[in-house]
């Protein structure tokens, strides 16, 4: 049976105080610790800025100690990915030594290889993307690309081969942008983000990153979603859904709405991003009182 798991791109945001995170926050507080009560995976943002460290990894397969199906996806240092020059063994060595913990523990849902929209499809990226693929090999491996010219079966079949699964996503569909999809690369898992579709500040040069993903997905947008999830379901063992609106807690809320609609469990909603986003008030409700799917009958 496929396994769903529904969660957001990060966990620290300052504009997630008051709205996701309560503000007056009992003795232990962590962010981690409080998510775990409404999702099961969190993507690891901080390690495309800065290499992972061996004790911040042991120190989030502790707080997620009472939730044992709690999944994180971690993603690639952008030396990778956004620079790709000058780099040594001793760099995947870092990241590697650095997430070990996440794999020991068996809380490791993949590593997120994300490249940027001007990362097109050329001989020469796909060299380079097999030979990172090989280095990284010991591990299971999302990739996100975001241009247009991979909407490519051959380059499907190379992520097949590897057992690389192809990371789906919603962004704004600008130009020779990449649409959204339904493909499955790997049988054991499958990969959705997304993004928003903030069309006004996606490729604004002097917008910030809380412009950018500052978009909260509707009924209709989220639904459409789900079926192609449900798809995905259906070619893999494991599906990994992570919301990457982030802005304002917006990520979290169109998470529970994902969850309800993809498994209709019963589920509490933390009462500031109620108060912050009013239609989660009869996503409560309905769950309350054990209805399936807000949704239905609508």
């Amino acid at each position: 049976m496929t396994k769903y798991f529904v969660g957001t791109a990060g966990w620290s945001y300052k504009d997630w105080e008051n709205i996701v995170y309560p503000g007056k926050k009992s003795t232990g507080f962590h962010p981690l610790l409080f998510l775990g009560e409404f999702i099961n995976i969190v993507e690891i943002n901080s390690t495309f800025y800065r290499q992972p460290v061996l004790r911040m990894s042991l120190s989030w397969v502790r707080r997620v100690e009472g939730f044992p199906e709690f999944l994180f996806a971690v993603k690639l240092h952008q030396m990778f990915t956004h620079k790709k020059t000058d780099l040594s063994p001793k760099d995947f060595d870092d990241f590697k030594t650095g997430i070990e913990p996440l794999r020991a523990h068996d809380r490791l849902a993949a590593v997120l290889i994300q490249f940027p929209w001007s990362f097109a499809n050329t001989a020469a990226n796909i060299h380079y993307l097999v030979n990172l693929f090989k280095k990284l090999a010991e591990y299971p491996l999302a990739l996100e690309v975001r241009h247009g010219s991979w909407a490519d079966p051959r380059f499907f079949r190379i992520l097949a081969e590897h057992k690389i699964g192809y990371v789906n996503i919603d962004q704004p569909v600008i130009g020779n942008s990449l649409k959204p999809s339904r493909i499955a690369t790997n049988s054991e898992f499958a990969y959705v983000r997304l993004h928003g579709r903030n069309y006004r500040n996606w490729f604004k040069k002097d917008a910030g990153r809380d412009a950018r993903y500052d978009y909260l997905y509707t009924r209709n947008e989220i639904g459409d979603w789900v079926e192609k999830i449900k798809e995905l379901g259906n070619k893999s063992g494991k599906v990994f859904v992570i919301t990457n609106n982030h802005y304002r807690g917006q990520a979290v809320a169109n998470a529970l709405q994902i969850k309800n609609m993809m498994t209709g469990e019963k589920m509490n909603i933390p009462e500031t991003l109620v108060k912050e986003y009013p239609v989660l008030k009869q996503l409560r409700k309905d769950s309350k009182k054990g209805q399936l799917d807000l949704f239905n009958g609508e």
